[in-house]
């Protein structure tokens, strides 16, 4: 018999997974990690369902969660490259080739050569449209430290986007 799982939980799921997804996409570059990441964040709050005293700070926390497995997977994929003895190629996937545009596909590449704070800042505070209070609970900073983080992105983004040719 297959176990039930709460009804919170699946609402939850219906209704930001795919948004979480796309979240954890911006942080990761890969879609199957993206979604794995998201999976995980799941699992983990289906783990821990009977603990969650304050119902609303829910989606808080898989976003913390999506941005923990993210870096958690950036850090496995560094030490995966300093192990293996022939180059990696990245392939871009066929979904994303027909997604991707010239500008978005520039403009992914310039996220994509952001430090990793820079980048999860601005997924977070465009991609999400979250405040910089918010922010700064989700990666445990101070908020000016997410608004001097954004504004060196922002301007690091402009600088790489007028060099592209």
């Amino acid at each position: 018999m297959r176990a039930r799982t709460q009804p919170g939980i699946e609402d939850l799921y219906r209704e930001h997974a795919l948004g979480l997804v796309r979240f954890a996409f911006l942080l990761t570059g890969d879609r199957a990690a993206a979604e794995d990441v998201v999976q995980d964040a799941f699992l983990g709050l289906h783990r821990r369902w009977d603990e969650v005293k304050e119902p609303g700070h829910v989606l808080a926390y898989l976003r913390t969660s999506v941005v923990n497995g993210s870096r958690s997977r950036r850090r496995r994929h560094l030490v995966a490259l300093r192990l293996r003895p022939e180059p990696l190629v990245l392939v871009q996937s066929a979904e994303a080739s027909v997604l991707a545009e010239e500008d978005r596909r520039a403009l992914l590449a310039s996220v994509g050569a952001l430090p990793p704070r820079q980048r999860e800042v601005l997924a977070l505070k465009y991609f999400l449209d979250l405040g910089e209070q918010e922010i700064a609970r989700i990666l445990g900073i101070s908020r000016g430290a997410v608004a001097s983080t954004a504004s060196r992105a922002l301007t690091a983004l402009a600088r790489q986007l007028r060099e592209e040719p």
